[in-house]
């Protein structure tokens, strides 16, 4: 069993939708802002839709005309040939202008539908007059007929591109696609008026439906339009929680989602995490992830992820709004590169100590200190700052017993097995600040060897090493692990705890001295994460972790949840 299967967290880039919520205003049709530009405008999504979607037709468009126009010259027909090439030039000019990072205006995004559209229907329609007067000179009355329903398909099927494709209400769906679908009629009856030939040839198909099909998907797309466009106003509306706009998903787990998400007044990108009524039936679930928010929001360490805001929407999903961090959780860090070097080991363990302590002086035990809770992260353009995440399993000391979580449901314990100190799992109440001290001792195990101190295949062989069995000193597994840093993180892993440090800051002092502990510099830090990641590849916040792992002792039988 490999050490994700310990893990509690499913991290997805998925961008799954999430459900309509009943929104006390309807964010997508306000007529107003409190100030201008500050609430979020249906507008404005309908042109960054607008953009990638003419962006995406714009190509489709020029890969058939392409095609269309190497086909004739294969055949030798080189009829508009030259007008031809100017609708690709202007095509392809659109294209790479929306591709462009230049900002267009919804007005100039529309301004650019009616070039793409209108210069493909100039010429879907000038080849429409042509073929039929050359069909017509030869009295070749099957191939009039055949071109006319021919370029009707033709006409049909730019009708459904313009009604799925671009983002419209209905009203003006309606303007656009019903004058298009009358256009070919249009064109057929001037030709006719122009050269009796043609309208001779012409009447002797008249077409037996009482409705032409480009009329019937004209409004089949007017339709389908109002539909679409419903949809996203209800998709854009659910996505607002108060203040805040949520982007895309980052993650999910046992506890609720992630998402990334934007403050609509202030432009600030953070991470929402969120729990809906439904996703677990469980009560104690829930209170558990609010004493998550109300435990960490207390804190103020620099190396603890700073909370933002919390609160309950109508619908009674519980949400709270945290610090979004580009860089990479320690677990990652050790994924991508190996064994780190002892001194910028030293270097992330002394922060997080900082942040422990102020936990611990607050009366709170994080109870689930692991590689993934620890962030290496860049703020305020300072690489490798660490920062402890997810208090969902918090302990606070506290006399007020109904403030605890209820764990009688449970039937023992929660943590991450591979990082679990002895007591935690027989004990589970009574866990201090040393629990953690040997939680971090594990990690710093890690970080130096790539691999946890114990790697049993199930969970009740992992609980029963970490209380019965030594400990292979780091050294033995990388020999680059310098000795003073082996005795402080085997101090850490002792079985009792009143042989560990006593506390965060103690430890903190035993890393200082270590010789190693000036061997990484803020300077190394940043040019490491100048070589090695590369922000534009990653999504910045899928760092980010729900909980909550459960392990339920059922006779002789341990079950993760």
């Amino acid at each position: 069993m490999s050490n994700s299967e310990f893990e509690h967290t499913v991290i997805s880039n998925s961008s799954e939708s999430i459900g309509s919520l009943d929104l006390s205003a309807d964010v997508s049709r306000a007529a107003v802002g409190f100030v201008a530009g500050s609430r979020p405008k249906f507008s404005g999504e309908t042109a960054d839709l607008l953009r990638s979607r003419l962006t995406a037709v714009s190509l489709a468009l020029i890969v058939i005309l392409l095609a269309a126009l190497l086909g004739g010259l294969v055949q030798q027909i080189e009829n508009q040939l030259w007008f031809r090439v100017a609708i690709l030039i202007a095509l392809i000019t659109c294209f790479f202008s929306l591709r462009s990072k230049h900002q267009f205006s919804l007005f100039q995004l529309r301004l650019f539908e009616l070039i793409v559209f209108g210069i493909v229907v100039l010429q879907v329609s000038t080849m429409l007059v042509s073929r039929i007067n050359e069909y017509a000179i030869n009295n070749d009355v099957t191939s009039v007929i055949a071109i006319k329903y021919v370029f009707w398909g033709a006409w049909c099927i730019l009708i459904l591109i313009y009604g799925i494709f671009m983002p419209n209400t209905w009203k003006r769906g309606a303007a656009v696609m019903i004058p298009l679908s009358l256009m070919p009629f249009i064109i057929l009856a001037v030709q006719s008026w122009w050269s009796p030939q043609v309208a001779k040839l012409l009447a002797q198909g008249a077409s037996i439906s009482p409705i032409p099909l480009p009329v019937v998907a004209a409004f089949v797309c007017i339709y389908g339009t109002h539909i679409i466009n419903s949809a996203r106003r209800e998709a854009f509306k659910a996505r607002q929680f108060g203040q805040y706009r949520l982007l895309n998903k980052l993650g999910s787990g046992g506890m609720g989602e992630v998402f990334k998400a934007e403050h609509v007044l202030l432009k600030r990108p953070c991470a929402m995490k969120l729990i809906k009524p439904g996703i677990v039936a469980d009560t104690t679930a829930i209170a558990n992830f609010e004493k998550e928010v109300k435990a960490t929001a207390k804190l103020t360490h620099w190396n603890t992820i700073e909370i933002y805001d919390y609160g309950h929407t109508e619908d009674g999903t519980f949400y709270y709004v945290m610090e979004l961090l580009p860089g990479l959780s320690l677990d990652e860090l050790v994924n991508l590169q190996g064994p780190l070097p002892p001194g910028r080991v030293v270097h992330l363990l002394r922060q997080v100590c900082g942040a422990l302590q102020e936990a611990h002086e607050a009366g709170l035990i994080h109870r689930d200190i692991k590689p993934a809770n620890i962030f290496a992260a860049q703020r305020g353009g300072i690489y490798d700052v660490a920062k402890l995440l997810d208090f969902g399993l918090v302990k606070e000391h506290s006399n007020d017993h109904a403030s605890i979580e209820n764990e009688s449901s449970y039937a023992s314990f929660s943590g991450t097995p591979h990082y679990m100190p002895p007591e935690q799992a027989v004990a589970y109440q009574e866990v201090d600040r040393r629990s953690d001290i040997y939680a971090l001792g594990a990690v710093a195990y890690y970080l130096l060897t790539a691999q946890p101190p114990f790697s049993e295949k199930n969970v009740i062989q992992l609980l029963a090493a970490h209380a019965k069995s030594e400990v292979v000193p780091p050294s033995k597994v990388n020999e680059k692990v310098p000795a003073d840093l082996e005795r402080i993180i085997l101090r850490c892993m002792e079985k009792q705890a009143a042989d560990r440090f006593p506390d965060a800051i103690s430890l903190a002092d035993a890393l200082n001295q270590c010789k190693c502990a000036t061997a990484w510099t803020n300077k190394m830090a940043a040019s490491w994460w100048h070589e090695n990641w590369k922000a534009s590849t990653r999504d910045q916040g899928t760092m980010l972790h729900t909980n909550e792992v459960t392990i339920k002792m059922q006779s002789d039988q341990t079950v993760i949840q």
